[in-house]
């Protein structure tokens, strides 16, 4: 069933605090509309690492630690009804990793979440350079947004 107007929802299944939901949200849904992708419905829930470490043997046997599972869970022509699950362990070492906030990484992954929703993949060097200028696009469009 197509919505005219967008639900995002977040879960919070580990501790974590999301400031600006309501800014955020509305910049998600800018998001898929500047990468032409109907968004009807989209979840957010953010876990901690064994939760999606135990996901990600699951559904994609993989026996690693990873930042973001991404699930479309709409047919393929219809609008776009997805979840992203999100590892707050994993944001908060990447934080420190690279050098930069929790709360930017946060938000980088939950937009590499949405634009694996819009098609991007990241499996090669090439694809990976387009992803990670599509997040610093939509970091800077975001960050203009919340000044």
């Amino acid at each position: 069933m197509a919505t005219n107007h967008p639900t995002i929802h977040f879960y919070f299944n580990y501790p974590f605090s999301l400031k600006h939901r309501r800014l955020l949200k509305s910049y998600i849904i800018r998001l898929f509309q500047v990468e032409q992708t109907h968004l009807a419905s989209l979840s957010i829930i953010f876990c901690s690492d064994e939760q999606l470490y135990q996901m990600n043997l699951q559904y994609l046997s993989h026996d690693t630690l990873t930042d973001i599972l991404t699930f479309p869970l709409s047919e393929p022509g219809d609008p776009l009804t997805g979840e992203l699950y999100i590892s707050v362990d994993r944001i908060r070492d990447n934080a420190t990793l690279f050098h930069t906030s929790s709360s930017t990484e946060m938000l980088r992954v939950i937009f590499h979440g949405c634009l694996h929703l819009c098609g991007y993949n990241d499996k090669t060097i090439r694809q990976k350079k387009i992803m990670t200028q599509r997040e610093d696009f939509h970091l800077y469009h975001y960050k203009l947004c919340s000044t």
